[in-house]
């Protein structure tokens, strides 16, 4: 059974002061379940859980799972570089009531394929809920290949991966080689319906934070047999999606939800303001998919 079919947020964490504003981030997980958004992915790389002290990430997502009261599922991003931190992280995201983890690649430590699974292995054999790959090369310098992917697929609670190497190729043989039941989840937010063709369930979406409603609906469209409309709303919105992406994630999505009024807050360091003119590149972008702006 999969853990969500559809659009999953990788939601922001709205700072305040340096502070986690918990009075914005009510806001946004309501504002998600009433635009039909699938599921929640609190503390992930859009919600700039590196820049996070250990007691912040707890609390949040304690207070996610909390405020969202299994409306929809709640996936929490506890993966680091060091295994120990890793498990005793999962071990409290099961604790308080999650429904899976999303867990990234061990970034920096430049791991070997052994060493991969035997993080894999350690965290997953520490908590009975499933657990979600993350593949993210361009961020971790860590590639999870196909083959690495299947026998990690073997592990109990192991039964998805969010693929965003943006290797269609890969993706295709991650599917070939995986069973039926291990779920594939694009981590690109333009690659959404070349995924689902693939027999994806659905994305883990950077773009969902401000269009939650179309993102969900190019998922329900495809699924439903609708393939043309799916096709022609993914590709309306590559525009706007490739422009989240002029900066580093989450820069741009975070300063798009400020211009829409949705008080995301700060960026943490070393993330900084968006320069001047990918600033205006973003509000037109903006403009022109329809989107109102507190600028002029």
């Amino acid at each position: 059974m999969s853990i969500f079919t559809g659009s999953a947020v990788a939601l922001v964490t709205p700072f305040n002061d340096n502070q986690v504003d918990f009075n914005a981030l009510k806001k946004l997980i309501n504002w998600h379940i009433e635009n039909k958004t699938d599921a929640i992915v609190i503390c992930g790389t859009t919600g700039e859980s590196s820049t996070m002290s250990d007691s912040e990430r707890r609390e949040v997502i304690k207070f996610t799972v909390n405020e969202v009261k299994n409306r929809i599922p709640v996936i929490a991003g506890s993966g680091t570089n060091n295994t120990g931190y890793s498990v005793e992280l999962s071990k409290y995201c099961e604790e308080v009531g999650v429904d899976a983890l999303l867990v990234v690649t061990p970034y920096y430590n430049k791991a070997s394929e052994k060493g991969l699974l035997k993080h894999y292995e350690a965290i997953a054999n520490s908590v009975n809920i499933p657990i979600v790959l993350y593949n993210v090369p361009s961020r971790t310098g860590v590639n999870l290949t196909p083959e690495v992917v299947k026998s990690l697929s073997q592990i109990r609670n192991i039964v998805a991966i969010k693929e965003a190497s943006g290797n269609i190729s890969q993706i295709a043989e991650i599917a070939r080689i995986c069973e039926e039941d291990f779920d594939i989840y694009s981590g690109n937010d333009d690659m959404i319906v070349p995924l689902l063709s693939l027999g994806g369930k659905g994305v883990i979406s950077v773009v969902a934070n401000i269009l939650p409603k179309d993102t969900h609906d190019i998922v329900e469209n495809y699924l439903s047999g609708n393939i043309n409309a799916a096709r022609n709303l993914q590709l309306k919105m590559n525009g706007l999606i490739n422009t989240l992406f002029i900066e580093v994630n989450p820069i741009p999505v975070k300063t798009a939800m400020n211009l829409m009024g949705m008080r995301a807050g700060e960026l943490r360091l070393p993330l900084c303001d968006m320069t001047n003119g990918n600033l205006e590149n973003l509000i037109l972008q903006m403009k022109e998919y329809g989107i109102e702006t507190e600028v002029n």
